[in-house]
């Protein structure tokens, strides 16, 4: 996951100031709150929880693609 810096939030400031929290989701997708200067949260928008937990059909064809490719002896034994 690619953190955008404007999108980093401390716990101290996320718990005092929340709706800067919220006003961050709304315009940038996602929020990051640190704990100990450690990415510990990340607050996104309920409605692309679904979508961001199911990969493309592109995405996984090409993964499955790479993985039979380097391991394509591996296939040819288990194949006999």
């Amino acid at each position: 996951m690619t953190i955008d810096t404007k999108s980093i939030v401390s716990i101290t400031e996320a718990n005092q100031n929340f709706s800067k929290v919220a006003r961050l989701v709304d315009e940038l997708g996602s929020a990051v709150i640190m704990k100990n200067n450690t990415p510990k949260y990340v607050v996104i928008e309920f409605s692309k929880l679904d979508s961001d937990k199911t990969a493309d059909d592109q995405d996984v064809e090409a993964i499955s693609k790479r993985l039979m490719k380097q391991n394509r002896e591996a296939y040819e034994v288990l194949a006999k």
